[in-house]
């Protein structure tokens, strides 16, 4: 494989997790020196934050004409997100205690959101008006998780915050934009290689966006919950991945389709990628309903759960292809 294309995936792939980092800190500075309620900070700084660079490339690969590219991406990072990232928080602290009400009805919507664009791909295609409904089910969810009020009491401060105003939260927003637009630039980088990484292996645009697209993009979203699993964050952790999954299944997916829909001739490519992702939806869910935890026995099943879905793709993958 030509030593340049690798070259612009890696450089790309590490400067959209910095800028994706610096996206999610900026938020978060920006969040507490308004005030916001930890709830509001987890479903939107953590979660968007996370999402960002999947919406970049998903736009970039719509505007190219290869939106599959994106449906790959948002298979393969949802994976690692139910699977990997929750486990590795799990074990950093020592089993996550689900309490709240909200995470777990977010993790029964990922696990939900999950599947749907698998059954409006039934006739083998994701039109607008899927897009639409895609978008749709993510409003009525944030309509109903923002009606309750007693979700908005916690304010999120760390130790030594001091709410700032003026110039404090400008200077935050700025950093914001600059990291933003760094996703963007970055973005280009990973939809190009993708796109050449398709054509010398010869293989669908779709299997590189769930292998190496979405491996890639995940990376800042297992840092920072990570970092907030150290903190001692930990209900935040499950919030914060559920809501990523369920967004990007959902919001982000959909406004890639309305740009340019996706048509899928043969499903073969995505055959083990898929049927992986709803399970790891469904066992999470299982775990969270069942204990209201997550043990350290649990972390290693989502681990085996993950370099399963791997050792699977790559070993037998081929296969279907």
């Amino acid at each position: 494989m030509p030593f340049f294309e690798i070259s612009i995936f890696i450089l790309s792939c590490l400067a959209i997790i910095v800028s994706s980092k610096w996206v999610i800190s900026s938020l978060s500075k920006l969040a507490r020196s308004l005030g916001w309620k930890e709830f509001v900070v987890a479903f939107f700084t953590i979660s968007l934050g996370a999402v960002l660079p999947e919406l970049t490339i998903g736009v970039r690969a719509a505007i190219d004409g290869i939106p599959e590219l994106s449906l790959g991406n948002i298979i393969g990072q949802n994976i690692i997100l139910l699977t990997f990232a929750v486990a590795v928080c799990s074990l950093v602290v020592k089993g996550i205690v689900v309490q709240s009400r909200t995470v777990r009805a977010g993790t029964t919507f990922a696990a939900l959101a999950v599947t749907l664009p698998f059954i409006l791909l039934h006739d083998g295609k994701l039109s607008r008006i899927d897009g639409l409904i895609l978008i749709s089910v993510f409003i009525v969810y944030v309509l109903w998780i923002f009606s309750k009020e007693d979700r908005f009491v916690k304010s999120y401060i760390e130790k030594g915050d001091e709410i700032k105003t003026g110039k404090g939260y400008l200077k935050y927003f700025f950093i914001f934009l600059g990291s933003f637009l760094l996703v963007v630039f970055s973005a280009e980088g990973i939809v190009f290689s993708a796109k050449e990484f398709a054509l010398i292996l010869d293989v669908p645009e779709g299997l590189i966006g769930i292998l190496l697209v979405g491996a890639g993009v995940a990376l800042p979203e297992i840092y920072f919950s990570v970092k907030l699993a150290t903190k001692g964050r930990s209900w935040m952790i499950l919030g914060g991945l559920t809501g990523a999954v369920a967004m990007s299944s959902t919001l982000v997916l959909g406004i890639v389709v309305l740009i340019n829909p996706i048509t899928i001739v043969d499903f073969s490519p995505y055959l083990i990628s898929r049927l992986f992702l709803v399970f790891a939806g469904v066992i999470l869910w299982f775990f969270v309903r069942t204990n209201n935890r997550l043990t350290k026995k649990e972390a290693l099943i989502l681990f085996a759960v993950y370099f399963g879905f791997l050792f699977t793709e790559l070993f037998f993958g081929q296969l279907f292809i």
